[in-house]
């Protein structure tokens, strides 16, 4: 089913819109509608992880108040710094 939507967008920002959807040789509703999907789907949004990564992941535990940044600034300083 389709149904109509108005929206209220800048006419510099449609003007633009649709002639980028000319080049595409798309309509503007086919770019709006595919890019609603692509926000919503649930797929999208979960990130894939390589198994190299997936078979690292909880291979170490760390206290609740572990400061990475702190840690990581002065693993840099270390090997930077003489």
């Amino acid at each position: 089913m389709t149904t109509k939507l108005t929206l209220t967008i800048e006419d510099r920002v449609i003007d633009s819109a649709k002639k980028y959807a000319r080049q595409q040789g798309k309509s503007l509703s086919d770019i709006i509608e595919n890019y609603l999907k692509s926000i919503t789907s649930q797929e999208e949004r979960t990130a894939k992880l390589s198994p190299r990564v997936s078979k690292m992941m909880g291979v170490i535990s760390l206290p609740d108040d572990f400061d990475y940044k702190s840690e990581m600034g002065a693993a840099l300083s270390k090997k930077y710094i003489p």
